[in-house]
C-alpha cells in the first residue's frame, strides 16, 4: 500500500473484469492517438482517416467481408495462443506453424489424388498435424532441456518461411511460373467454397468459431483444462498437485499449434489455390494473434471480437492505401503501437486508486 495524497494505491492479485476492461480500452485509445501522428505527419488529417477507415470497413459489405476474411486466420491462431498463454507455453510461433500448415495441406493437394469429398478433409488433417508438431518441438525443448520457448518458437518463424522459400523456388515451382516462384495452382477439389461476391473461405470461418467454442469449453469445463489452468496460475502449486506438466503442457502446445496450421490451411486453400511466398501467405497473422489473444485476455470467445477488431485494422490498410494515398503497411504501425502500449498498461490491471481513510498511514 502507498499513500499519495489524499488516495492511497493498493496492489491486487486478480484484477477485475471492470478495471481489464477499461485499462485495455485505454490502451487502444492511446494506440489510436499515436497512430493519429502517424497520419498528421503523411498530411492527411487523423479525423478524415479515421472517419474514411470506419465507413470503408465497417459500414461497406465488401469492406466488411474483407475484414471477415482477414479475422478468420487471426481467430484460428489467436486461439490456439490463448491456450498455449494459458499454459505458460509462450508460444511466438504461429506465424510459422500457419506456414507449415500452408505447406502440408500444398503437399496434400498437389501431390496426393484423392476423390474431392476427401482431399479437403486430408489438407486440414495435414496442416493440423504440420502446425502442431512445429510448436511441440520448442514445448520439448522447454520441458526437458529449459529451453527458452519465445527464442525457439520466435526463431523456427524463419526456418518456416525459407523452407516455404525452398519449396517454391526448387521442387514445387510451377511449371507456369516466370519472375514470382509458386506452385502449381490446385484442382478444384482442393479449394475452399467461397461467400458468393466475397472472398470469405466459409468453411474454415465455421472451423474457427467452432475451434473458439471446444477450446472454451475445453479450458473451463473439462479436468484437463482445469489443469492447464494451475499450471498457468501457479506452477509450484501443479508440481505440488502432481500434475502432469509434460504431458498437460506438450497437448495444448500440439493443439495451439495445429489451430495455427489449420489458418495456413484456409489462406493456400481459400484465398490463393497455390503455395507462394511466405510474405504473401500470411501478411503477419501469426503475430498479430499475440494481440488477437492479450486482448481477449485467456478468453477463447473473446477471441472472436479481438480477431474481427484486428480483421478490420488489417483491411483499413487497402482503405489508407487506395483512398488515402498511404502505404498499406502502416497497418504493421497499428499493429505495433497497440501491442506496446497494451505491454505498457499491463501493470496498472493490478493496482487499484482509493481515498484514504482518515488517520490512515502508509
Amino acid at each position: 500500500m502507498r499513500r499519495l495524497g489524499p488516495f492511497v494505491i493498493e496492489k491486487d492479485l486478480v484484477a477485475p473484469p471492470a478495471r481489464v476492461l477499461a485499462v485495455s480500452t485505454l490502451a487502444l485509445l492511446l494506440a489510436f492517438a499515436a497512430a493519429g501522428v502517424i497520419f498528421w505527419a503523411y498530411g492527411v488529417s487523423p479525423w478524415l482517416a479515421y472517419k474514411t477507415i470506419v465507413a470503408e470497413t465497417l459500414f461497406s459489405k465488401s469492406g466488411f467481408a474483407e475484414a471477415v476474411r482477414r479475422a478468420i486466420p487471426l481467430l484460428l491462431a489467436g486461439v490456439g495462443l490463448v491456450l498455449a498463454f494459458r499454459g505458460q507455453f509462450w508460444n511466438i510461433g504461429a506465424e510459422g506453424q500457419l506456414l507449415l500448415g500452408a505447406v502440408a495441406a500444398s503437399g496434400v493437394a498437389l501431390f496426393v489424388h484423392a476423390p474431392a469429398a476427401v482431399e479437403l478433409p486430408l489438407m486440414f488433417a495435414a496442416g493440423f498435424l504440420a502446425g502442431g508438431l512445429w510448436a511441440a518441438l520448442p514445448a520439448v525443448l522447454k520441458l526437458r532441456l529449459g529451453v527458452n520457448d519465445v527464442l525457439t518458437t520466435l526463431m523456427l518463424n524463419y526456418v518456416a518461411a525459407y523452407l516455404v522459400g525452398w519449396l517454391i523456388h526448387g521442387p514445387w515451382r510451377g511449371k507456369s511460373a516466370f519472375g514470382f516462384a509458386y506452385s502449381d495452382r490446385f484442382p478444384a477439389g482442393a479449394t475452399l467454397p467461397l461467400v458468393p461476391g466475397t472472398y470469405v473461405h466459409w468453411p474454415t470461418l465455421l472451423l474457427a468459431l467452432l475451434a473458439a467454442l471446444l477450446v472454451w469449453l475445453a479450458l473451463e469445463r473439462t479436468p484437463w483444462g482445469y489443469r492447464v489452468r494451475v499450471i498457468g496460475d501457479n506452477p509450484e502449486a501443479a508440481r505440488y498437485a502432481h500434475i502432469p506438466l509434460f504431458g498437460v503442457v506438450f497437448a495444448a502446445a500440439l493443439v495451439s499449434g495445429g489451430l495455427a496450421g489449420l489458418a495456413g490451411v484456409g489462406e493456400v486453400a481459400g484465398v490463393h489455390h497455390r503455395l507462394l511466398d511466405a510474405y504473401q501467405i500470411s501478411l503477419g497473422y501469426g503475430y498479430t494473434a499475440i494481440i488477437v489473444a492479450w486482448l481477449a485476455r485467456g478468453n477463447p470467445l473473446g477471441a472472436i471480437l479481438t480477431a474481427l477488431f484486428m480483421g478490420v485494422i488489417f483491411a483499413s490498410g487497402d482503405v489508407m492505401k487506395l483512398a488515402l494515398q498511404m502505404p498499406f503497411r502502416v497497418t504493421d504501425v497499428f499493429n505495433g503501437l497497440i501491442l506496446f502500449f497494451l505491454i505498457s498498461s499491463e501493470r496498472l490491471l493490478y493496482y487499484r486508486v482509493r481515498l484514504a481513510q482518515s488517520g490512515e498511514e502508509e
